[in-house]
């Protein structure tokens, strides 16, 4: 069993899911992916979930992020759930759902956790780059749901850290301030951050949102 890390590649594998078969990394391309999973089909935060993640669609897209999720129940469950999350959601599925019956994909991420849930996944959340290395990690239990705002907000910060070299503080959102890593040297911050900068401590400096 995987214990998967900040920094792994994401482990590929074939799959059977609501839009087809697919090979994840080719199904990926050159996107960022959400990828999470769920404790069973026709379970009541599962559902909101999905109707959440559906809405999301085009904030998904704006950021070049694909979601894809997993459960263990079989493909003509996961069919049959997705007409009952247009239905009770008001948005229609718009990413596939993986089917995975004999728990392959859920062992391959380690989505079991046998003290919290013998038969069923936790809700995983994994954060994919292009470059298919896993950038973040959550792991809830099966009774919290997920906050899609907080994913979509880490993947701002992540692809800001990726383009600008910064850090993100507590509670960022986009458009905030960031930080300069302390490994930039003073001398050096007038190319790198042209916005300037404010130095609260020599190790904790702040500049302008560099993509606004």
């Amino acid at each position: 069993m995987a214990h998967l890390r900040l920094g792994d590649t994401a482990p590929n594998f074939d799959a059977t899911t609501t839009e087809g078969d697919i090979n994840f990394h080719e199904w990926a391309g050159d996107n960022w992916v959400v990828f999470f999973s769920h404790p069973a089909d026709f379970t009541p935060v599962c559902t909101t979930e999905l109707g959440r993640a559906a809405a999301l669609n085009g904030e998904f897209q704006k950021r070049g992020v694909k979601p894809i999720c997993i459960s263990v129940d079989g493909i003509d469950d996961h069919h049959a759930w997705a007409k009952d999350i247009g239905e009770t959601q008001g948005t229609e599925l718009n990413f596939p759902i993986i089917a995975d019956p004999n728990k392959e994909v859920a062992e391959l991420y380690d989505m079991m956790h046998p003290n919290a849930d013998s038969t069923h996944t936790v809700r995983s959340v994994f954060i994919i780059d292009p470059s298919k290395k896993i950038r973040l990690t959550l792991t809830y239990p099966a009774s919290c749901g997920r906050n899609f705002d907080e994913i979509l907000r880490v993947i701002d910060a992540l692809q800001l850290s990726d383009e600008y070299n910064i850090a993100t503080p507590v509670d960022w959102k986009d458009g905030d301030d960031v930080i300069i890593p302390p490994s930039v040297k003073n001398e050096d911050i007038a190319a790198k951050y042209p916005k300037g900068y404010t130095e609260v401590k020599p190790y904790l400096r702040t500049t302008p949102a560099p993509n606004k």
